[in-house]
């Protein structure tokens, strides 16, 4: 079930999971975008990397991109395959384009886009029909464990089916788990070798069944379309235009498959966060979306920093977060900047014990809602959410908000179009729409009015039942149904019951579910990609968050990210809370989240805050993909020769073009060829991690003699000028160098040459 609609869906400003009007025409789809968000739409030619910060309207640019291309006539609907990673954002950008004008357009998961394309090739590449699919693989994962004489607990038993989807997913074969787990760095949960040994068991069991499991969907799909080049030639003429949302979630595997569709095309754009990868224990890496400049050299990268979710005060703290982070994905941050009026601050609250905590989160929460239900102007249930670590955590809030008073809702327990009131309901809407069933003095009301006649017969009605339980349940369930009929009528005025009944089908088929009364618990992995007036983070200890188990740096970044990402579902109301104990009269011995330190009040920043990447847009190989690079490319770069814009990216490092004249000073440019060998022999790395051939000819051709101009070369970013600098202004100013292996350069050779990782992702 769906606790939140992403209100980037709509127009800024509009009510999250609204109905918008149909734009008149291909223009109007670009109203009300940001500069940013309208590069993003407009830009239908090449390769186009979006990099999207939390909240900046990432599924509205490329919904609004793929209906202008499709309004303008410049895109086929049935030519665009936009692939996301859930049934629920797939079915929500389905309906989202159908808004803009844009029916036809194919908006699916990896999975089924795979799946399909099988089960229509298949008889022609392999003959007769595609084997059955297992939906859960956990039983058999068993028996192969059991064949193995392995005994699995119930945790095992889906840690070791985790393994095997990693496997799968980054195509590692049974016998190379071992070594290949152990080079990635994975903890198993049981003896490597064991682990492989049920999983080629487990293989050998599907082959002796003829069944396939959801990874041999991808891997069958990649095998079909490698081997025949005749069917891999009907898909892509079938298909034209790609667009990849969560672009950091995307596995080798999934990888490859895109490879194949694409063939030797650019007409790809990605839309992703590397601050926000939280799966990479499934297989999800973000070095798809980190190199994807050096892929696609050519590409347009938009950076949307613009966040439109979240007050100032909730968008100061994520920021903060991620300032101590590190990594290569830490680089490429992105520094957020709300959009919203000023709100209150975050709230930090420490408790005696975890109950205290529950019951604490409870009273707060009754608070926020009790003027709701007396008409006044709190937060209704449905806007507020409880996030937790792990799922076990979820417990202590039933039951305090049970006490409470509270209804709540678990996200990932019974899907809601599998309910059996909603599947009445269902029934009961055909019914009546096909004339037998709706009240005959009706028959000329409108939509919401006949729903509301329909469910009133099952137990709606217009005030809720008192407390919880399954009755409050059944009744959020079909108050649901009215608020969704509600919102379907203003948006569509000529529309009829059936109509109606359509879109509940096709949301049912696409578990995209309307948003019912009562606050969400849900861990941080499953809140991503949703979004609430109010936020309870909860439980925020070492050992929880980062959890026990992360231990390598990569790991507890991981760790931070998931927090990071916790954080900017919050819109308005943030409150963060740990417990000193476990139980009542425990020694309070736990810590706050090591996080926190330096952003709550009274505890002490670790390590020094870099400043993030700013927003803007990038054409070609011309900028830097570091964090904070001194300038931003808004328009086209001219030649300061001749003043001609400039597309090639050597000319655009060099701001002139290649058959203007030179006024290259060759001595300078051999000191700095000199002085560049011997910055990259301390270092030990290649020349170009120090500064490019180009960028070396660019300084020679302008000899800067101030910060400012050196700044304004492409190719020198913030750290690369507040390294290296001070030794090139001092050769273009004709002064001689102490050698650096002399040892007369510091000795921080670490990582501070990002200005060149969009072209130079070689470097590590």
């Amino acid at each position: 079930m769906t606790a939140a609609t992403s209100s980037t869906l709509f127009p800024h400003g509009s009510t999250p999971g609204a109905y918008a009007a149909t734009p008149r025409d291909a223009d109007a789809v670009l109203d009300g975008l940001d500069p940013e968000q309208r590069e993003v739409a407009t830009s239908l030619h090449g390769a186009v990397c979006v990099l999207a910060g939390a909240g900046t309207g990432k599924t509205r640019a490329i919904t609004h991109r793929i209906a202008y291309g499709v309004r303008a006539g410049m895109l086929q609907p049935a030519s665009v395959l936009a692939v996301t990673f859930t049934n629920r954002a797939a079915g929500e950008m389905r309906g989202r384009l159908r808004q803009l004008g844009a029916g036809g357009v194919q908006a699916r998961t990896f999975h089924s886009a795979a799946l399909r394309q099988l089960q229509y090739f298949w008889p022609k590449a392999v003959g007769g029909e595609v084997p059955r699919l297992v939906e859960r693989k956990v039983q058999l994962v068993a028996e192969a464990a059991a064949r193995c004489r392995v005994r699995l607990d119930r945790n095992e038993l889906r840690d070791v089916t985790g393994e095997i989807e990693w496997s799968k997913v980054t195509q590692t074969v049974p016998e190379d788990y071992p070594a290949v787990a152990a080079k990635s760095g994975r903890e198993a949960p049981r003896d490597a070798a064991e682990i492989g040994r049920i999983y080629a068991t487990y293989e050998q069991l599907k082959r002796d069944r003829g069944v396939i499991d959801f990874e041999d969907v991808l891997l069958l799909t990649v095998g079909v379309l490698q081997e025949r080049p005749d069917i891999a030639d009907q898909v892509r003429r079938q298909y034209q235009h790609f667009v990849v949302d969560e672009y950091q979630d995307v596995s080798p595997l999934q990888q490859r498959l895109l490879d194949l569709w694409l063939g030797e095309r650019d007409s790809l754009c990605v839309v992703g966060d590397a601050s926000q990868t939280i799966y990479s224990f499934t297989g999800a890496t973000p070095d798809h979306l980190l190199n994807f400049r050096t892929r696609h050299p050519r590409a347009t990268v938009v950076k949307l920093i613009r966040d439109y979710r979240s007050t100032p005060q909730v968008v100061h703290l994520a920021n903060g977060l991620l300032s101590q982070a590190r990594g290569r994905a830490a680089e490429h941050r992105l520094e957020l900047v709300s959009q919203r009026e000023a709100g209150p601050d975050p709230v930090y609250a420490a408790y005696a014990d975890e109950p205290a905590e529950a019951e604490g989160t409870a009273r707060r929460i009754r608070e926020l809602i009790t003027p709701v239900e007396r008409g006044g102007a709190g937060i209704p249930a449905s806007q507020i959410a409880v996030l937790y670590r792990v799922n076990a955590q979820s417990e202590l809030y039933e039951q305090a908000l049970a006490d409470a008073q509270v209804p709540y809702q678990l996200r990932g327990a019974e899907r809601f179009f599998e309910r059996p009131e909603v599947r009445e309901a269902g029934l009961l809407l055909r019914g009546a729409a096909r004339g037998g069933s709706a009240d005959p003095e009706l028959a000329d009301a409108d939509i919401p009015s006949q729903v509301r006649a329909v469910l009133g017969t099952r137990g709606w009605t217009p005030e809720p039942p008192s407390g919880s339980g399954a009755v409050r349940d059944r009744w959020e369930s079909l108050a649901a149904l009215v608020r969704l009929a509600e919102d379907f009528a203003a948006s569509r005025p000529g529309a009829t019951l059936s109509d109606l009944v359509a879109e509940l089908d096709e949301r049912a088929a696409a578990q995209h579910a309307p948003t019912v009364e009562g606050v969400t618990l849900a861990s941080l992995h499953a809140a991503k990609g949703l979004e609430w007036d109010a936020v309870f983070l909860v439980g925020l200890t070492e050992g929880m968050v980062p959890i026990t188990y992360a231990k390598t740096e990569q790991q507890i970044e991981e760790e931070r990210r998931l927090l990071y990402v916790g954080v900017t579902r919050a819109r308005r109301h943030l409150t963060l809370s740990w417990a000193l104990s476990r139980a009542p009269g425990g020694r309070a011995s736990r810590r706050p989240t090591r996080f926190l330190n330096g952003l709550r009040p009274g505890s002490q920043a670790v390590g020094a805050r870099a400043p993030g990447g700013g927003g803007g847009i990038e054409r070609g190989a011309a900028a830097s993909g570091g964090g904070g690079g001194v300038r931003k490319r808004r328009g086209p770069v001219h030649c300061r020769v001749c003043g001609r814009a400039l597309t090639d990216a050597g000319e655009m490092k060099l701001m002139r073009c290649e058959g203007c004249p030179s006024e290259l000073d060759e001595a300078l440019y051999e000191r700095l060829r000199d002085w560049r060998a011997e910055q990259a022999g301390l270092l030990g790395q290649p020349t170009y991690c120090v500064f490019t051939d180009k960028t070396l000819l660019a300084i020679a051709e302008a000899v800067p003699g101030t910060e400012p101009e050196l700044a304004h070369i492409s190719g020198v970013g913030r750290r690369k000028l507040d390294r290296f600098g001070a030794d090139v202004l001092a050769l273009c100013a004709g002064r001689e160098l102490p050698s650096a292996l002399d040892g007369e350069g510091d000795g921080d050779a670490g990582g501070s040459h990002s200005g060149d990782r969009w072209q130079n992702s070689t470097e590590k």
